[in-house]
């Protein structure tokens, strides 16, 4: 008899010793997986069967490990499948440019916004423990915006000349539960936002996924150490990792506090990340 289980938006199905599961085809994964395996990279469940509406996998016992060490094998094998998929691509004059104006508009509105905010705030008598939070920690919220703004002009120095960029094919939504380890085998599962990109996007999905439960300059330093960036693309991730992003308030301030003071764990967490590799490049 057939024993069906929900679990993170899949059904699996049991029957005997035997389970598999079924994901609903939310896009097309066939030319990804094709790809990957053109790559030598296999390190995806093994597909089943294929049809309209669902994709049909071999079931892994993922086995119960540590978080750090979980966050730490997740490096390594994210390290394997960007050495299997790198190339670099012919890009045009238009290609750095148009990541550059669309990354500084997002800059200039994200000041606009915040200067607004703090207005609006400066501007009530008795703040808010929310509102509160946010204009004490303005100084350090500035600095970020600034420090985006300023490396995204170093890193554009850099590029706008450029006519290749370095590409390979990103997972692009890392967190703990897309990846499975077997007695034997290291997997990443639920590709639907895989696409062909610079590696950095992986790597900032990793951070923005977990930074609240790991200090990242060390699995930072394990990628580095494997699959090292070039000077460009790392100024251009940590360009990103910097831009603050909107406050989405709730009708409830118990909420709001608890959002925001998540908000500025990311800010401050971030940018300690940022100091220590500023330090570190000032030694070298």
């Amino acid at each position: 008899m057939n024993r069906i289980t929900i679990k993170n938006n899949v059904k699996i199905i049991s029957n005997n010793d035997t389970s598999y599961v079924i994901k609903e085809k939310k896009n097309n994964l066939d030319d990804t997986y094709k790809y990957l395996l053109s790559r030598s990279f296999d390190y995806f469940p093994m597909i089943l069967s294929i049809n309209d509406k669902y994709y049909v996998y071999e079931y892994i016992e993922d086995i119960v490990e540590p978080m750090e060490q979980k966050i730490t094998d997740m490096i390594y094998l994210l390290i394997l499948l960007h050495s299997k998929t790198t190339f670099y691509k012919e890009v045009d004059i238009d290609y750095y440019k148009n990541i550059y104006e669309e990354i500084n508009k997002k800059i200039d509105d994200i000041y606009l916004y915040y200067e607004e905010l703090l207005n609006n705030i400066d501007s009530i008598i008795y703040m808010s423990p929310s509102n509160y939070l946010i204009a004490r920690n303005s100084s350090l919220i500035y600095s970020m915006i600034n420090y985006a703004k300023y490396n995204l002009d170093k890193w554009y120095s850099l590029v706008e000349n450029k006519r290749k960029v370095r590409m390979v094919n990103i997972h692009n939504n890392l967190k703990l539960d897309h990846y499975l380890k077997s007695r034997d085998k290291s997997y990443f599962i639920s590709w639907d936002n895989s696409r062909i990109d610079m590696p950095i996007y992986d790597i900032i999905s990793l951070y923005k996924n977990n930074y609240l439960n790991f200090d990242f300059s060390e699995l930072f330093n394990i990628y580095l150490s494997k699959y090292p960036l070039h000077e460009d693309e790392m100024l251009l991730l940590f360009v990103i990792l910097s831009i603050p992003k909107k406050i989405e308030y709730n009708k409830s301030e118990y909420l709001n506090v608890v959002n925001i003071r998540k908000y500025l764990d990311y800010i401050y967490k971030t940018s300690d990340l940022l100091s220590k590799y500023s330090k570190e490049e000032e030694a070298k």
